[in-house]
């Protein structure tokens, strides 16, 4: 579900009363712990996280007029979605957070390539997400995308 929100503090404003608090609070633990140039904005309808033009100036490659996104979060129809494009580049951080994932939180970890879903919002491991933030600064992550687009062509 794509927002037509302009702003972050729009976006939660327009969810539903039951989901206004887990975003908050999941918008709150990314600011509280995001490297270095990042910054927040609106990005595919869901709140991102992303390399500015201003520190990367050749965007995302699939749209150059974008900032090149990290992280982004969404209120799903079913779930919210926490997206990391971290764990989806770097086998050695997805091999940390599955091995961790299980001492935050019991039950399963519904999981596709960058996205990781929450179907029960009291079982959102806010502390773990806050650390998986802080596992990779902008300049490495424009390297590991940089690296992963060569690779591509």
């Amino acid at each position: 579900m794509q927002s037509k929100a302009t702003s972050p503090d729009q976006y939660i404003k327009e969810l539903p009363e039951e989901r206004k608090g887990v975003m908050s609070k999941l918008r709150k633990i990314v600011l509280d712990n995001l490297p270095e140039g990042f910054e927040e904005t609106m990005n595919y309808g869901m709140l991102g996280y992303v390399v500015p033009h201003s520190k990367y100036p050749n965007g995302y490659h699939a749209d150059p007029k974008l900032p090149l996104p990290f992280i982004n979060l969404a209120s799903q129809k079913n779930h919210i979605g926490f997206y990391h494009m971290g764990i989806y580049s770097d086998p050695e951080l997805l091999e940390w957070f599955t091995e961790e994932y299980p001492k935050h939180v019991s039950g399963k970890l519904d999981m596709g390539k960058s996205c990781i879903r929450f179907k029960n919002i009291n079982k959102i491991p806010y502390e773990l997400l806050g650390e998986l933030v802080t596992k990779i600064s902008s300049d490495e992550w424009i390297k590991t995308y940089e690296d992963a687009i060569k690779n591509r062509l």
